[in-house]
């Protein structure tokens, strides 16, 4: 047993026994439990691109021009939640934790299936935010139950089999809208996640790790509060004004917040994230990159339907005027490619290959995508092969990841540690449009009335060609940070357990280095 700080004890590493640790190949039940993952992960996919098609919709029915905080609310609770949900997932359990998250999301959806008015259908928006932390407690729980040898190929499916929901999610979207309104599409998460959370049970195991802590509930203040408002501040910058006293309010309040977090916890004695952990070269570097990949993949996969779905009758250089089903033959090659990158690193992780090169290889790839669309967006067939390009990197990327801080985190610290990951990973797409949209709003609008547009703002051909360039430059920067991380990773020790348990501590970090 592992001795905490405060003399409490933790279980084994994972890997040592139980059920899943007796196979050390893929059975039906265990291929059923990664089908159960990742249809839930398709569902948080899913949910960005269906309200987004839905929006016109729901803006008219409450007659509402706060449409953004359809968006804005399931991001902040997640985000916001995210720490709190990962450390009590190591003190309780994650599947409890993550079976808890589906029930509070599909509890949401169906607030919006009936909300009566746009606060209720913000609240349970809010509420469905919940699904953002199923992501790193999906993979953390698989690194707990499933056989050693199959879990790099498990959580690199499970995190880049998001890209499968793009191709039909269109059309599926369309046609609820169309014949059944906007209401439809929260019924569909409401049945969907009901279903989902009962394949989860029937087929995944319970993690017998536990991290045996005290609840840092001061802690989970400061640091959700700090994020929201950093987050709000991001979001809403652009409407509110840079300058504006509710822009600055939230800003300097979320940062201020922060601090005081990192303050509190360095004199907590089992702070909610430790920072000697998060502090570690492996982990902060891994933290760092996966928020490069997640906002370069946002700012992606905002620009090419914009510039693609743009007339190609005004004249602007760009653009194929093709609808939001017609946008599919752009989409699917990103959700194919994404796929079979996630596929590639599962199976050479599992080969002893490093998943720090293919971190950095994806987000090379990423910013030569950008970079070939920046310079070539006038023809289509080019323009599916970039496309391409991209989703592969952001296959590689998804997928390294987790496969990173499995290396270098102990499975008793795996959803606490991962869930800052997660933070960044929310953080980074807010962040990197708002300064690719900044630089084209005060330079690049297109000098077209807005009554020729039906009231949208287009941009001109350079001010496209600048964003792609940004996206580029911090897909770039992504890499050196990966770059930096350490050739071998050698898994850390549990706080505190250094000396009072080091066979334990080695033991797992045997079973989990690749």
């Amino acid at each position: 047993m592992v001795t905490t700080r405060s003399g409490g004890e933790m279980s084994p590493p994972p890997g040592a026994h139980g059920p899943a640790a007796a196979a050390e190949k893929w059975t039906p039940r265990l291929i059923f439990s990664l089908a159960s993952i990742v249809l839930l992960l398709e569902m948080l996919a899913v949910s960005y691109m269906m309200i987004s098609m839905a929006l016109p919709a729901i803006s008219a029915h409450y007659q509402t021009t706060q449409g953004a905080w359809m968006l804005t609310s399931f991001l902040l609770l997640g985000a916001v939640a995210a720490p709190l949900v990962g450390k009590l997932a190591d003190m309780y359990g994650k599947r409890r934790l993550l079976l808890a998250c589906v029930a509070i999301a599909a509890l949401g959806s169906f607030l919006c299936a009936i909300a009566g008015s746009y606060a209720v259908l913000i609240v349970g928006r809010a509420l469905s935010g919940m699904l953002v932390p199923c992501l790193f407690l999906s993979y953390s729980l698989i690194r707990d139950v499933f056989p050693p040898k199959t879990i790099a190929l498990a959580v690199s499916i499970a995190t880049s089999g998001m890209g499968l929901i793009a191709i039909p999610a269109p059309f599926l979207t369309g046609w609820l809208i169309d014949n059944h309104g906007f209401r439809s599409i929260f019924w569909f998460f409401v049945i969907g996640l009901a279903v989902l959370g009962v394949m989860i049970i029937a087929s995944t195991d319970e993690s017998s790790v536990r991290l045996r802590s005290r609840l840092d509930l001061v802690g989970a203040v400061l640091l959700g509060a700090g994020i929201a408002g950093i987050l709000v501040a991001v979001s809403f910058g652009p409407t509110w004004g840079w300058t504006s006293g509710s822009t600055l309010a939230y800003l300097i309040g979320g940062v201020v917040l922060l601090l005081a977090w990192i303050a509190s916890a360095k004199v907590v004695r089992e702070p909610l994230i430790d920072l000697d952990v998060l502090g570690k070269r492996p982990v902060l570097l891994t933290t760092i990159g996966a928020g490069f990949v997640y906002g370069s993949s946002g700012l992606f996969t905002i620009l090419l339907p914009m510039m693609a779905m743009t007339p190609a009758v005004l004249g602007l250089g760009y653009g194929f005027g093709v609808s939001a089903e017609g946008f599919a033959i752009f989409q699917a090659p990103i959700g194919g490619m994404v796929v079979i990158g996630g596929l590639i690193v599962g199976m050479l992780v599992g080969r002893n290959v490093r998943p720090r090169l293919l971190l950095v290889t994806g987000l090379l790839l990423m910013a030569a995508a950008f970079a070939a669309v920046a310079m070539v967006h006038d023809d289509k067939a080019l323009l599916i092969v970039f496309a391409g390009v991209f989703g592969l990197g952001m296959g590689l990327g998804y997928a390294s990841i987790p496969n990173l801080l499995i290396e270098a985190v102990p499975p008793q610290l795996q959803a606490s540690t991962a869930s800052i990951v997660g933070v960044f990973q929310s953080v980074f797409p807010a962040v990197l449009p708002v300064i690719a949209f900044t630089v084209m709003n005060n330079s690049y609008i297109a000098p077209i009335p807005l009554e020729m547009t039906q009231g949208a703002i287009l941009y001109t051909d350079k001010g496209f060609q600048v964003a792609f360039l940004i996206g580029a430059v911090g897909a770039v920067i992504g890499a050196v940070v990966a770059l930096m991380l350490p050739r071998k990773i050698r898994q850390l020790q549990v706080p505190g357990a250094a000396q009072s348990a080091p066979d334990a501590t080695d033991e797992g970090a045997a079973i989990f280095a690749h």
